[in-house]
């Protein structure tokens, strides 16, 4: 195993200018090596399934990792929430897998698949093929560049999590509370003519003092025991905070989510990591475009 090194190629977040679908001959999109989602959270109302779905079409990889939390089975459990668009994304993704997308599966805390599974006990390493998806615990990916990176959906380090269940509920619940708000305060911000995309729940995230040390604390844990384990970095999700830093010589990724920021993370075919972030106007425009 490769030890742990500086990324010569940082990721960026960028607004992404759009991609035709492709439809014709003449239409082009950006073909990746990786992708990389996670937090979809399908059958609840937050999730953002049209516009993932644009970025699919819009995006082509060679081989697509779902980090984790891709269908919200928590949610699903109190409250049954499955339109149409939530259903044609996971015909997207079986779509690309019978046509040659090698499509990993992690499991992440809210997903069904952990709780099929988890009879299976599986250990680092250890696969299920469920038709042409692989589903696994965690994943060791070798970039383009020979870098070793770890891909895990990132729940085991959340304290809350593993100590206090009953609390990790109860913070799901205020979050969602938090979407729905944000709705509503969307749609006022347009009578206004205010176009601008605001998010109350990261506005609340990342301005509380206690939330922000969350987030350190959970990329720290993560990075450590990357580096325990002797890898050149780590892809993760469960946060809900696309981001990329250098932690403790790690290169630390969090591919974000499709509820609030809809993001990716891309690796190109020279090993660069790149953080895209498909926002309203770029959905927009490739839809004009197909």
């Amino acid at each position: 195993m490769m030890s742990a090194s500086h990324d010569t190629h940082p990721a960026v977040v960028r607004p992404v200018l759009p991609y035709a679908r492709d439809a014709g001959p003449t239409m082009s999109r950006p073909i990746y090596r990786s992708i990389f989602i996670s937090d979809v959270h399908l059958g609840t109302r937050g999730c953002q399934a049209e516009r993932l779905l644009d970025f699919f079409r819009s995006h082509s990889c060679e081989e697509l990792f779902l980090v984790g939390d891709i269908i919200d089975l928590w949610r699903l459990k109190t409250r049954w929430y499955w339109p149409s668009s939530h259903n044609t994304v996971i015909q997207k993704i079986l779509r690309m897998a019978r046509n040659g997308v090698k499509v990993h599966y992690i499991r992440g805390n809210h997903d069904p698949i952990f709780e099929f599974l988890s009879e299976l006990t599986l250990a680092d390493g250890a696969t299920v093929a469920l038709g042409d998806v692989v589903i696994c615990e965690d994943y060791v990916h070798r970039t383009a560049d020979g870098r070793c990176l770890w891909v895990i959906h990132g729940d085991q380090f959340d304290a809350a999590m593993r100590y206090a269940r009953w609390l990790t509920h109860l913070g799901d619940h205020g979050y969602t509370a938090l979407l729905f708000l944000n709705r509503y305060l969307q749609k006022l911000l347009r009578l206004f003519g205010v176009r601008h995309e605001w998010s109350l729940s990261g506005y609340v995230k990342y301005h509380v003092k206690r939330a922000v040390q969350f987030i350190n604390d959970y990329e720290s844990l993560v990075a450590e025991e990357a580096l325990r384990r002797h890898y050149d970095g780590v892809v993760c999700g469960h946060i809900h905070h696309a981001e990329h830093k250098l932690i403790k010589n790690i290169q630390y990724y969090n591919d974000g989510d499709w509820v609030e920021s809809c993001t990716a993370l891309v690796e190109h075919h020279d090993g660069r990591m790149e953080i895209i972030r498909w926002t309203a106007a770029a959905s927009r425009d490739a839809t004009r475009a197909a």
